[in-house]
């Protein structure tokens, strides 16, 4: 009877689903770990986002009433009580130093009473401020969106026309410096002029470019240029890593110097939102991206796959949001509010704002912020030249640990001279010499891998 075996198919089906199911296990693995990448910013979008922009609403808005008399004294106290915090009203003298106030930002609106409603103004002004100040705090919508009295298209029109009897209560503002800071004024002062009989004259002192009616598309800049940007990091970071950082960063100076131009074409050639002071324009925008992509080429020598992530947490969440582009810090929480005084967005975008519609008032500060946010980025870089030198010192030195460890072994195996083995003893000494040496060699490159393995972290 012969004693020959069939092959057993079924074992060998057996293993190779278990290795397929063993390799589909890993790829899941792999894919699961990657996608919390995207879940992070997913959450980091929605909590900055929703938590800047859900829900607007004024904080300590500065408005003034125009009068140095009683009847000013007592509307501005009237509109400040019922206000609760949402408004900070003051008197200003004359129309011309509340025009100056506009000019320099410190008051949104200014509002100027016609000379027979100043009687009635300790009368019932009072419910009239109130619920203009609660229209105002709930109206306010996200952008792209009107509100019920189309804040998103309304332009106000210098010089309207007052009946002769009585003149018309005015409101002025700069809408420049915000549309929906200007909205808001208005929807407080509407019903004001109303209790006094007569409809709200606004006059924009500072307005926009004809082909950016709400002012927002500073905004919209500065998203174009941040994308170029960080987007660049990754490029830089990733098929760069094996330059030296020294070219990483000319590479860097050099993207932003083309996302820079690259801005200033879309601001005025291409979409005409600024009529002037391009090279001014030119200039923000660089020093603007150079910080973004210096601060993140020195970051992803730390944070490796997780660079975009922390680029889009600095440069995305908290920029966009606290930039002042969409409601000004008056308008959003104090969180947002606190970082607008700092972060380099808030103050490209203010740059802008003064550079091109308020005589450049302020614009040195913004500047010196982007400045600071430039040697932030150099500092980064500088960081992460001294991890890498660090780093490639210890290859180096582990190198040449394991080569020394593989020399030793090697000698080590290499038999002392002896005499010549007789013939019936030289078959199984050389076998064990042979095996002994072929044990040691694998013994070193093992030493050779651990020591590799442990400088590089694989």
């Amino acid at each position: 009877m012969s004693t020959d075996r069939r092959p057993d198919h079924r074992s060998d089906h057996q293993r190779g689903h278990r290795s397929a199911r063993s390799s589909h296990s890993a790829g899941l693995r792999h894919v699961l770990t990657h996608l919390i990448t995207p879940l992070l910013m997913c959450i980091g979008m929605g909590l900055a986002y929703l938590g800047a922009f859900a829900n607007p609403a004024p904080h300590h808005l500065p408005v003034a009433v125009v009068g140095s008399g009683r009847s000013a004294q007592l509307l501005a106290q009237s509109i400040n009580d019922k206000a609760d915090g949402a408004l900070e009203v003051r008197t200003v003298g004359d129309r011309s130093a509340a025009v100056d106030l506009l000019k320099h930002q410190e008051i949104f609106g200014a509002y100027v009473s016609n000379a027979h409603g100043a009687k009635g103004e300790s009368g019932g002004v009072g419910t009239a401020a109130g619920s203009g100040v609660q229209g105002a705090s709930r109206g306010v919508q996200t952008p792209g969106g009107a509100d019920s009295a189309g804040a998103s298209t309304w332009r106000p029109r210098v010089g309207g026309e007052a009946g002769p009897a009585r003149p018309a209560p005015e409101l002025v503002v700069a809408t420049a410096g915000s549309d929906t800071s200007a909205t808001v004024v208005q929807k407080v002062f509407t019903p004001i002029a109303a209790q006094q009989g007569a409809p709200l004259k606004v006059t924009d002192v500072v307005p926009t470019t004809e082909d950016d009616p709400t002012g927002q598309g500073i905004f919209f800049l500065l998203v174009a240029i941040s994308i170029g940007s960080y987007a660049s990091v990754a490029v830089i970071g990733g098929a760069g890593a094996v330059l030296p950082i020294r070219l990483r960063a000319a590479l860097a100076l050099g993207t932003s110097f083309v996302v820079g131009l690259i801005g200033t074409a879309f601001a005025g050639p291409v979409f005409h939102l600024v009529d002037h002071g391009l090279v001014g324009l030119a200039g923000m925008a660089w020093l603007y991206s150079a910080g973004i992509l210096l601060i993140g080429t020195g970051l992803h020598t730390f944070l490796r796959r997780w660079t975009t992530l922390g680029v889009m947490a600095l440069f995305v969440m908290l920029n966009f949001t606290s930039s002042g582009g969409i409601f000004r810090p008056e308008m959003q929480n104090g969180f947002f509010a606190a970082l607008h005084s700092f972060w380099n967005g808030a103050a490209f975008v203010e740059g802008t704002r003064s550079h091109v519609y308020f005589g450049g008032y302020g614009l040195p500060g913004h500047v010196w912020t982007l400045v600071w946010w430039l040697v932030a980025g150099l500092a980064s870089v500088g960081a992460a030249a001294l991890a890498e030198r660090r780093r490639r010192t210890a290859e180096a030195e582990a190198v040449a640990n394991a080569a020394a460890v593989a020399a030793a072994a090697v000698r080590a195996t290499v038999p002392e001279p002896e005499p010549a083995p007789s013939a019936e003893r030289s078959g199984g000494a050389v076998g064990a010499r042979s095996g002994d040496r072929r044990a040691s060699v694998a013994a070193a490159e093992r030493g050779v891998e651990e020591e590799m393995e442990e400088v590089v972290g694989v």
